[in-house]
Parts: C-alpha cells; sequence; structure tokens
C-alpha cells in the first residue's frame, strides 16, 4: 500500500506540476511528498523528476514510469468499480443512434427482454440514416455499420449481416433476371444515398472485387424508403440481410446472382470512451452482442 500511495503521489506531482499543491489534495505536507518520491526512485534506482525552483520535468525514465503508474492505477480503479457496480444493479438513460430501419426491426423490438433483465435503465433511441456527433449529441452508444472513419471513437464489432440482391418476381418477370453483375446495367436499379457512392456496387467474382456502375429512376437516403421501393417492384438493389430477410422468407422479393455475393456488412456498437464506459452502456453493448449474433433475421441462416 505504501509503494502503491507513493505511486498515486507521484502521479498527481506530474499532472499538477506541483508538490504543493499534491500535498493540499492529499491532506498532508509538502516535505512528506517529497520524501516519498524521493524514497520512490532511490527504490526504483533512477531519477524521475528534474526539479528546480521555476519548473518540474520528466526524465526518461521518469516519462515511462508515469505511463506505467497510469495503467497500474487505472487497472485497480476500475477492479474497484466492478466489484461496487456487480453489488449494484445499473440503471439510468441510455441514449442509442441508429439507422432508421435497422432500429425499428431489430432494436427496438429486442429491448423489451432488456428491460426485463434492467429494469432501472430507459432507453432513448434516435434514428436517422446520417451518422450523428456522438459527443455533440450526448449518445452513449450508437449501432454502425461498414467501413467505419478513422475517429477517437471505440468500435466493437457485434456480427455480420449478408449482402444480397433482390428484387420482386413481378420486376423480375418484366424486365428479366440478372446472371452476371455487369448485366445490373441494363436494370432499374433503387438507389440508396445514406452512405457511399449511390451508382457504384461492387461483388466478388472469381474471387476478385468487380464493381459495376449502375443507373435508377429512384433514389433515397432512407433504408425504409429503399425498402418500400424494392416492395412497390420499383427496381432491383443490393441490400444487407438485416433490412429485406424477412421478404425473402415471406416470397415478396427473391435473391438473385448468389453467386457473386460481396463481403458482409459488419455492424458495431461504437461509443466514446472504454475507460469510463458506465455500467449502464455496458451491460447495453453486452446484451446486444449477444442478441445480435444469434439472430437469423440479421446474420442469415
Amino acid at each position: 500500500m505504501r509503494r502503491l500511495s507513493a505511486m498515486q503521489m507521484f502521479v498527481r506531482v506530474v499532472e499538477t506540476g506541483s508538490f504543493s499543491a499534491v500535498a493540499q489534495q492529499m491532506n498532508t505536507t509538502q516535505p512528506t511528498i517529497s520524501k516519498r518520491i524521493a524514497e520512490l526512485e532511490r527504490e526504483l534506482g533512477g531519477k524521475l523528476l528534474n526539479r528546480s525552483t521555476r519548473s518540474l520535468r520528466l526524465t526518461e525514465v521518469g516519462s515511462v514510469y508515469y505511463e506505467s503508474c497510469l495503467n497500474i492505477l487505472y487497472d485497480i480503479e476500475q477492479a474497484e468499480r466492478n466489484v461496487s457496480q456487480a453489488q449494484s444493479m445499473p440503471k439510468g438513460n441510455v441514449r442509442i443512434s441508429a439507422v432508421s430501419s435497422f432500429g425499428r426491426q431489430h432494436i427496438i423490438p429486442k429491448l423489451s427482454e432488456f428491460f426485463d433483465a434492467y429494469p432501472d435503465i430507459n432507453a432513448e433511441v434516435l434514428l436517422d440514416d446520417h451518422n450523428v456527433d456522438l459527443v455533440e449529441q450526448a449518445i452513449d452508444v450508437a449501432f454502425r455499420m461498414g467501413t467505419l472513419a478513422d475517429s477517437t471513437l471505440i468500435a466493437k464489432k457485434l456480427c455480420s449481416s449478408p449482402m444480397i440482391t433482390i428484387a420482386t418476381p413481378t420486376y423480375l418477370d418484366k424486365f428479366g433476371t440478372p446472371k452476371h453483375p455487369a448485366d445490373l446495367r441494363q436494370h432499374q436499379c433503387i438507389l440508396y444515398t445514406g452512405i457511399g457512392q449511390q451508382n457504384m456496387l461492387r461483388y466478388r467474382v472469381d474471387g476478385q472485387l468487380f464493381s459495376v456502375n449502375v443507373n435508377g429512376r429512384l433514389s433515397t437516403n432512407n433504408s425504409e424508403g429503399m425498402r418500400e421501393a424494392l416492395i412497390a417492384g420499383l427496381g432491383i438493389t443490393k441490400a444487407p440481410h438485416w433490412l429485406v430477410g424477412d421478404l425473402v422468407a415471406s416470397g415478396q422479393v427473391v435473391k438473385v446472382l448468389c453467386d457473386f455475393e460481396p463481403e458482409p456488412l459488419d455492424i458495431y456498437a461504437v461509443y466514446s470512451s472504454a475507460r469510463y464506459l458506465p455500467q449502464k452502456t455496458r451491460v447495453l453493448i453486452e446484451y446486444f452482442t449477444r442478441a445480435f449474433g444469434s439472430c437469423a433475421d440479421i446474420c442469415g441462416s
């Protein structure tokens, strides 16, 4: 415990740049702080701080030790927090962001079981086909898909959903069934403008990436609008299984180009901090990790 206390003092001295400030914070004296840091340096066999009357700087060895102390103290703090949280039920409001259709079809219906398990947690689900700023909008967790932009956010992969090409039987009877991705150039394609290039579809042909430029009279930035356009027979489109799997199962639409299916769409839980993730958010992410991983409506058969 004495070594741990000295590490805490050392970290606080580095962060504040002042022995006297740390002494006041820790309800002790400046000589006591100086003595403990000096003892720490003797025990380690190296100088941690270069001190003068006006400044205080870490030595090279001190910088390495400081980072190690931060990790050790964090692990101890996290262990104590875990024990405390394990003895109390998580509670509070969780703000969730998701694509409109995904939230409506796969998040909201699964919240009943979650609420049964955690009666003191409330959820606010914000549905939008555009990525929102988690910090600005005070979002606890966002469900996002595909290639994620580099950022300071933390992403946990939950599952993957196959990408399939579909159309109604009526549309295919009228315009024919494509046999190769290149045939899509002669079709009316429903274009999704929410993310990525709206007129570029990618497939796997003989193990290689194959891109095809497509066109269509209808485009939409909303996944639910895309689904309704598909049901109405307005064209052919490529979509994730989570969006249209139920339509395939019911026979409202049929799959085509099955031999050329591209890479599946990865689905992530995205949040702003791993170090201080609230228990209410942690248990929600863990719940949906289990729920989505075993969900045929998302992952396919």
